[in-house]
């Protein structure tokens, strides 16, 4: 037994990423499925839906066009659906697992079982018995597939489920309706109930594996796989059944000890990142400034063995804070005429060139705007490239509100233009008798794309970019009409290597925040991360001298540790931040699927620069109204 059994309750499987942990459990359903057919048996699966297991299906869709697996022979329930809700409303789960798996693979409609969120509510206690009584007339379940909620439910399990419950309607807890308001135009459209399986359902099924993707995951992973099951945590629970796993990818693993603090867990290699990680970590913890930081609280915090490799604790903490000290800089371009060797960016060439990823049309500004303006005034050569059109985030009333001002326009300038009036009588149209969750037609999607266009031209300008050096990409993997995108392709990555080679620039900035719940960033650093290397393997000589650098700040931030270089930003750089980020109006006061954070996102973004500022002043290093942080990624 290692260490690290003695922490984690439930085991663990850890892929470098979700896509090969996807495809691992989409291995082990088909072998699950295999087996079952060669007895001349049925395979009972429990499904789940939601983000987490879409690449899974899409896997399990590949080995059954690609490698003949075959779904004749499969049973599925459902863990849950919304309720009310219609079939075949874009987000009922009904249309997800239709969309997601069933359309595109050989299973018999008639063993397709999911709550039915269409029932009269007085009709919702029978249907749930008899949905248990299916269950257990099919054999039960033989593997159960489940996802995680920030809160810990499983199914809508919500905080406070007992361990005897059954399938039963449930009222949903404000975070989850805010978590998966990603799917609906706003908070106020989520269903408050649902019909979920119970935890008593789950613990039944034969074997469970448990999926978990992404930064977001990973304190309630911790809280699940570690601490003492509780119903407050409905997924701890699971440490109740003999045969379950966590398959995660590395970011929903890191809050676990092993990886926390992995010196509690056996031999530990001290790196410098190593160092800085622990040390930090217990600064924090013991709210003690790192110099102030004695051997006495090395040995309590359980970091003796450190002591005993590297020395005396004032030697490490130095080490430490020079770390720290390092990463701050007013220049993140480099600071030109000078040799820094412990400076995040070098000094040569002076001016570079720049090119700033926005994953939507206002990810520069919110993300990185303190830093964007300091790029251009310290005389660099700033380009921005706007990946996607942003389109639907952009709301039916914002778009009534121009067509208004472009009529009123063209009325105040005796403009006869039959063309654009029928365009404009077109969109009116289509809004004015829009049903619920209906997908936008094409021209009022290019309506609200140029909409988000003019705001970041308008944001350009504000800093002072000209207009060559704005690029809006509209990336073809985004243009669905719809929250949910496409993969990543081919067509994508060639248009990013072209503009690359066009400016080749020795600075790329790219969002890094991977919580986005629509997954666009992802895609878009993807997309530029396979562009970079693919040029890389050409040889072409700028690619040696370009630095990947990555920003956080609309759905996360890095932790303190991870920050390799901090641009400090006094309160009237805050201020000017914020009025950038105010040019997008079309993304004030109430943005569409704006996730679970509830802030605007100059809100967000403030109060993040500012607690970043704040940490590394509790660590003993000068206090700064805000900052901006990035790593470095190396490609």
């Amino acid at each position: 037994m290692s260490m690290v059994d003695s922490f984690e309750k439930i085991p663990v499987k850890i892929f470098p990423d979700l896509k090969q942990g996807s495809q691992f459990v989409a291995r082990e359903i088909a072998t699950l499925i295999r087996e079952k057919e060669k007895k001349g048996e049925k395979c009972i699966l429990g499904l789940a839906t939601g983000s987490t297991p879409k690449t899974m299906y899409a896997e399990l869709v590949r080995l059954h066009q690609e490698e003949g697996l075959s779904f004749k022979h499969v049973v599925t329930f459902n863990l849950d659906e919304y309720y009310p809700i219609d079939k075949e409303a874009m987000q009922s789960y009904y249309h997800f697992m239709h969309r997601q798996l069933f359309n595109h693979v050989d299973i018999d409609e008639a063993n397709i079982h999911i709550p039915n969120g269409e029932l009269p509510k007085e009709e919702i206690k029978k249907h749930c018995l008899e949905y248990e009584k299916m269950i257990d007339e099919a054999g039960g379940i033989d593997l159960q597939i489940l996802g995680i909620g920030n809160n810990g439910h499983i199914g809508f399990n919500e905080p406070g489920s007992g361990l005897y419950s059954k399938t039963r309607m449930v009222t949903l807890d404000t975070s989850t309706r805010l978590a998966n308001a990603y799917e609906f135009a706003n908070i106020s459209e989520v269903p408050r109930l649902a019909i979920t399986a119970g935890i008593s359902t789950i613990l039944k099924a034969k074997k469970i594996i448990l999926m978990a993707w992404g930064p977001g995951k990973a304190p309630v992973i911790q809280k699940a796989c570690e601490q003492d099951d509780t119903e407050q945590v409905p997924a701890s629970l699971l440490q109740n059944h003999d045969d379950v796993v966590f398959v995660l990818d590395e970011s929903a693993s890191q809050e676990l000890t092993r990886f926390k603090s992995p010196w509690l867990t056996g031999e530990c290699e001290w790196t410098p990142a190593m160092v800085k990680k622990a040390v930090i970590n217990m600064a924090l913890k013991l709210k003690k400034p790192i110099l102030s930081l004695t051997n006495n609280d090395y040995n309590e915090y359980g970091l003796g063995e450190l002591i005993v490799e590297k020395g005396d604790a004032y030697e490490i903490n130095l080490q430490v804070y020079y770390m720290l000290r390092d990463s701050i800089t007013g220049w993140p371009g480099g600071k030109p005429n000078v040799v820094l060797p412990t400076h995040p960016e070098r000094s040569q060439p002076y001016p570079k060139k720049v090119m700033i990823f926005s994953p939507h049309p206002d990810d520069d500004i919110i993300s990185m705007g303190g830093t964007f303006q300091r790029l251009h005034d310290q005389g660099h050569d700033v380009h921005v490239a706007y990946q996607t059109s942003g389109n639907i985030a952009v709301t039916d009333e914002f778009v009534t509100r121009m067509l208004d001002f472009a009529v009123g326009f063209e009325e105040i300038a005796g403009i006869d233009t039959r063309k654009s009036s029928l365009i404009l009588d077109e969109a009116e149209a289509f809004i004015h008798n829009k049903r619920k969750n209906q997908q936008d037609v094409p021209v009022v999607r290019s309506i609200k794309g140029l909409i988000r266009r003019c705001e970041a031209r308008a944001t350009c300008r504000y800093v002072g970019i000209p207009e060559e050096n704005i690029h809006f990409q509209n990336l073809p993997f985004y243009e669905t009409g719809t929250i949910e995108k496409k993969p990543m392709s081919e067509d994508d990555i060639l248009l990013t290597i072209d503009l690359l080679q066009k400016i080749q620039p020795h600075q790329v900035y790219c969002a890094g925040d991977f919580a986005d719940p629509h997954g666009t960033h992802i895609v878009c650093f993807n997309v530029v991360l396979e562009a970079l290397k693919r040029i890389q393997q050409t040889g072409a000589d700028w690619i040696r001298d370009c630095w990947l650098w990555l920003y956080k700040g609309a759905w996360q931030e890095w932790n303190i540790e991870e920050i390799q270089m901090a641009i400090p930003m006094s309160p009237d750089q805050v201020l000017k931040k914020r009025f950038g980020i105010f040019i997008h109006q079309s993304q004030k006061d109430m943005v569409p699927f704006q996730g679970s954070d509830d802030r605007e996102f100059w809100q967000r973004a403030e109060e993040r620069n500012a607690a970043t500022a704040r940490l590394y002043a509790d660590l003993g290093l000068t206090h700064y109204a805000a900052m901006e942080a990035f790593v470095r990624w190396q490609f």
